[in-house]
């Protein structure tokens, strides 16, 4: 004689089929429904509901995690240190977590945010995937990671060798734009601002580099941290030095350090975009509204959050998850 599954603790008997069958939708629309889900209508969800209160229905997600094995997490993994010159309310990572958020929790996720800190503590080790945001200094950050063997899945820059997926913006092209500019405004003597031991900036001084073809000389300043106060000081030093107030071109690796560097070259003298040209890099909402409002490189970096949440739900899925690099645009204002 055949007996009847055994529910487990804390599960009614009715199942998730059962709703379906009666509810006359499938069994996934059902659990979308349950977990009030924007992809379900409210129609659909109430009419769901009611059925599953009618059939003494409760939804159980530990049980479900249980007998799943997934927890139903993502932990993002923000690389960046806040400092008071650089909070975490900026566009990055603010803009990157929104989209992040939107798709996880879209698809029942819940999202864990930390730092590679606290890699070790109990939400992070029970996630079914982790989100890094920033390789940090010469990879460190996803050297880290790797170490969890949870898949992973980067927002960065892609490294030669490189086993991990990454999303990112397309930083070679970003740069290449802002040397075109340079190029078509008569600009020959040129300063890069960043630290290029991040794969990011690297991308981007390369390919700023490789785009001015010889056609101008790039001194390169190598700030270690991507603040007002960082661009402003590096540039002052520069212009103590008597090569400095040669220069007729600079492009800073973020908006914040551009605009640092347009403080220091205007208590210096130097007239913005008349003697020099500054372009940055973000097109952070600060880069519209500054004085002169700042030519800036955009990134799209809600849907690089959307996409970067995409990849790591197909590979929780199993499915593959190859890296993807989105366009940027050069928005070009008054300097």
């Amino acid at each position: 004689m055949a007996h009847a599954k055994k529910p487990l603790a804390g599960e009614s008997a009715v199942t998730m089929e059962d709703l379906a069958k009666i509810a006359g939708v499938s069994t996934i629309t059902v659990s979308r429904a349950l977990r009030d889900s924007p992809l379900v209508t409210d129609n659909t969800r109430e009419k769901i509901r009611k059925i599953a209160q009618e059939q003494g229905y409760r939804f159980n997600i530990s049980a479900r995690n249980l007998r799943m094995r997934r927890s139903y997490s993502v932990a993002v993994v923000v690389e960046m240190t806040p400092v008071k010159g650089r909070p975490m309310s900026d566009p990055y990572p603010l803009e990157l977590l929104g989209g992040i958020t939107q798709e996880l929790t879209t698809a029942g996720y819940s999202v864990v945010l930390t730092s590679k800190q606290l890699l070790d503590t109990a939400p992070v080790q029970g996630a079914d995937g982790l989100i890094l945001l920033g390789q940090g200094s010469h990879g460190e950050a996803v050297k880290a990671l790797q170490q969890t063997t949870l898949p992973l899945v980067v927002w960065g820059a892609p490294e030669e060798g490189a086993t991990y997926t990454v999303v990112g913006s397309d930083n070679r092209k970003g740069g290449a734009s802002v040397a075109e500019r340079f190029l078509e405004q008569g600009r020959r003597k040129l300063i890069f601002v960043g630290d290029v031991d991040h794969a990011e900036v690297q991308e981007r001084c390369a390919g700023f580099i490789d785009a001015l073809s010889g056609r101008a000389t790039v001194h390169i300043l190598r700030p270690k941290a991507f603040t007002f106060e960082a661009g402003f000081d590096c540039v002052t030093s520069l212009l103590k030095k008597k090569s400095g107030h040669s220069i007729d071109g600079l492009f800073a690796a973020s908006d914040l350090l551009a605009m640092g560097a347009i403080r220091a070259l205007t208590e210096a003298g130097l007239r913005v975009p008349d003697d020099i040209s500054v372009i940055g890099y973000d097109d952070t909402p600060g880069a519209a509204s500054f004085v002169p409002p700042l030519t800036s490189v955009h990134q799209y970096l809600r849907d690089g959050g959307v996409l970067l949440a995409k990849k790591m739900l197909a590979m929780i899925e199993g499915q593959p998850a190859q890296s993807e690099m989105l366009p940027t645009t050069l928005i070009v204002r008054h300097t």
